[in-house]
């Protein structure tokens, strides 16, 4: 295992860049593509989300996770991935809370009042712009990636069906001096996942050739990656072939790693389906129109690696 974040690319969606008329968007456009195509992910600058509001993320959520575990655990929701996670057997230096963003504000003034029943503004109005800002850079992704491969139709349609989940991660430091598992692998369920984390390093991907490398990612930039759902819906497109990222967490330093991310994904209810023109000889069907909704009730009840295969595979 080596650091070989220099093979996954790293694109600026900031400024003029994300111009819709000019020459540099187009570009862009391809180099989102084909860095989901080939690594199943890619590091992303964006200036839209300011370091002030980075950092402040980080400082609520260190107050969010000093809170008494009875305060934590009053955090609860039925659907798989929501609720308080802490003391888990299978990765017991992890922390989280899932946020259903669909709520928006009504979500962070819920979730605040929760946990500081005597209020706490600032990390509200936080989580409040956070949430807003990286649904806001997901359409941005998810635009370019329509666009470049031709289903640009498509784009305010899927808009309209997809949702996405805030999670809020902690790990602990290891116990010894030794690395230790802070996430098992995994491959995400969902549509796009963009992570932030703190200066803590550890996140790692299996690239293509099987090998797990270390993501050294820089101060500010987010890590973008594309999940099942991404995969089954364009693997039909034009000549797009997406990866969905296998990564998980290795801890080996002194201190605490905080990260954030936004998870989106189909609507409840919402149908994954390839359109009947994009089917033919030499792009044939692969996957039959499945609800997500579904899939993840099976994953998460059968998980494995190959759970999209094994569901919806033609």
């Amino acid at each position: 295992m080596g650091s070989e974040a220099q093979i996954i690319p790293s694109i600026n969606l900031s400024g003029e860049a994300l111009d819709l008329d000019g020459e540099r968007y187009k570009v862009l456009c391809t180099k989102v593509r084909e860095a989901l195509e080939n690594h199943g992910c890619f590091i992303a600058f964006y200036d839209k989300i300011s370091k002030g509001l980075r950092e402040d993320m980080f400082m609520g959520m260190m107050s969010l996770f000093d809170l008494p575990e009875e305060t934590k655990k009053k955090y609860v929701d039925p659907r798989p991935y929501r609720s308080y996670l802490g003391k888990s057997k299978i990765i017991p230096l992890h922390e989280s809370f899932g946020l259903d963003n669909e709520a928006g504000d009504k979500m962070a003034q819920e979730f605040t009042h929760l946990m500081w029943p005597e209020g706490n503004p600032s990390f509200c109005e936080t989580l409040k712009s956070m949430s807003s800002k990286l649904v806001e850079m997901n359409n941005t992704i998810m635009k370019m990636i329509f666009e470049s491969v031709g289903m640009g139709k498509l784009y305010n349609s899927h808009v309209e069906d997809s949702t996405s989940v805030l999670r809020i991660m902690k790990y602990k430091v290891p116990p010894s001096n030794e690395s230790a598992m802070g996430l098992v692998p995994h491959t995400d369920k969902d549509t796009l996942t963009i992570l932030c984390q703190n200066e803590v390093q550890g996140l790692e991907l299996l690239n293509t050739q099987g090998q797990w490398i270390t993501l050294i990612i820089p101060d500010g930039a987010f890590v973008v990656m594309a999940g099942d759902g991404l995969k089954a819906r364009a693997d039909a497109w034009s000549n797009a072939r997406f990866i969905a990222a296998k990564h998980k967490v290795m801890l080996s330093e002194k201190r605490e790693r905080y990260s954030f991310g936004l998870f989106a994904m189909p609507k409840e209810g919402a149908t994954i389906q390839v359109p009947d023109e994009l089917v033919d000889d030499d792009h044939p069907l692969l996957y039959q129109p499945f609800k997500f909704s579904d899939f993840f009730s099976y994953f998460v009840e059968n998980i494995s690696d190959d759970a999209l295969e094994l569901y919806a595979g033609v």
